[in-house]
């Protein structure tokens, strides 16, 4: 098993009481899958996408992923572990504006050890990918929010990660382009990479085999 959910739970205290954003969430997602998350706004979709990707760390419950106890873990072997393992996609980029899109996507590169001369291959490749590549001495700034994106994917699936997460990866993107970042995925998926992605269209998440509805912070079918 992949990720391995246990009574996961998140909440913050309001007034006297709690409320919860996420309530005893209990997943099992094998390696290969390709899983939709659904659900009305404010169902804790994203929350849990978090939660996955290791960004969020306060809640309660149990997470292993592969074999690993990480509500064990420290900040540090978590971080680590999502370096290693994981590729993240958000909606609004979250690229760094100071660097320029060669750099951006390099970084994930340079937590793995990745030598001088693989890193320059790997990013060429990945300009190449996504036809970028008169793009890669701008600044994010200098992009449109179509290839701000393209380079948020590129940069999530530069290192090759066992695992994609993506926050609705095509929610800012007119539908040509949206089409081709899930045909994309698609690929990456029957190449062996596990993807989760958080989404409202029901489009995108035909191109999964399963789909997990939230809502209220429950799991209410899967």
């Amino acid at each position: 098993m992949l990720i391995s959910l246990r009574n996961l739970e998140k909440s913050f205290p309001q007034g006297v009481g709690r409320t919860y954003v996420l309530r005893r969430v209990d997943l099992d997602i094998n390696e290969g899958e390709f899983v939709s998350i659904m659900g009305p706004s404010g169902a804790g979709k994203s929350t849990l996408l978090h939660i996955v990707g290791m960004h969020d760390t306060a809640w309660s419950g149990e997470y292993y992923f592969m074999e690993e106890a990480v509500h064990r873990l420290g900040h540090k072997q978590r971080a680590e572990l999502h370096k290693k393992h994981i590729g993240f996609v958000f909606q609004s980029y979250h690229l760094l504006d100071n660097l320029t899109v060669y750099e951006n996507l390099e970084i994930p590169l340079s937590y793995r050890n990745v030598s001088r001369k693989d890193r320059q291959s790997m990013v060429a490749d990945a300009l190449d990918r996504f036809q970028i590549v008169g793009k890669k001495d701008l600044y994010p700034n200098q992009l449109s929010g179509g290839q701000q994106q393209l380079v948020g994917v590129a940069r999530a699936i530069i290192a090759k990660p066992q695992v994609l997460l993506a926050d609705e990866p095509t929610g800012n993107l007119h539908s040509a382009q949206g089409k081709e970042i899930m045909e994309l995925f698609r690929s990456l998926n029957e190449a062996g990479t596990t993807i989760v992605q958080v989404t409202h269209s029901e489009v995108n998440a035909s191109y999964g085999g399963r789909i997990v509805h939230l809502r209220d912070g429950w799991v209410v079918d899967d």
